[in-house]
């Protein structure tokens, strides 16, 4: 089975319907992490991981996964406003050939542009202080990566 999907059509073939999936906003100092439920409808924001090392980062990753039993993951791939990919891109799909060396939990790459401005936009407008904002803006970003991939997902299954 191929762990890594650039399609959700290709990612939706190989998960089950019923089992929670992870979405995650890579940051440079920050990983963003959301769960579905296990009906995949709904994206919740869960936690920020400040990130360390990749052993350390994946550990963590590793845990949430197991504790939720996470059938997929859902990474957010920074793509350029011209849909190109430069090095945060690269360095995000070195992040998904790493972390598929440790979990053969299938992972699909989801273009995340514009989807911190949108968890920000949300932010400002349920009055969120700025320095909650700061503590929250990663994992509210996956969890758009991860509604936005729930979405399509549901809009597959539901087609003739």
């Amino acid at each position: 089975m191929i762990p890594l999907h650039e399609s959700v059509e290709d990612f939706g073939m190989a998960i089950s319907r019923t089992q929670t999936l992870m979405g995650l906003d890579l940051g440079t100092k920050t990983i963003g992490v959301a769960l579905s439920d296990s009906f995949q409808t709904v994206a919740t924001p869960i936690e920020t991981i400040k990130r360390k090392k990749f052993g350390i980062d994946a550990a963590r990753l590793l845990e949430i996964i197991d504790a939720r039993s996470v059938g997929g993951i859902i990474l957010g791939l920074p793509r350029n406003m011209d849909g190109s990919e430069g090095p945060r891109a690269q360095s995000t799909r070195a992040f998904a050939r790493n972390l598929t060396k440790l979990t053969a939990v299938p992972i699909c790459y989801w273009d995340e542009r514009l989807s911190t401005v949108a968890a920000e936009r949300a932010l400002l407008e349920a009055d969120t202080s700025r320095k909650r904002r700061a503590e929250v803006i990663d994992h509210v970003a996956a969890s758009y990566i991860l509604q936005g991939a729930l979405d399509r997902l549901r809009h597959l299954r539901s087609a003739p």
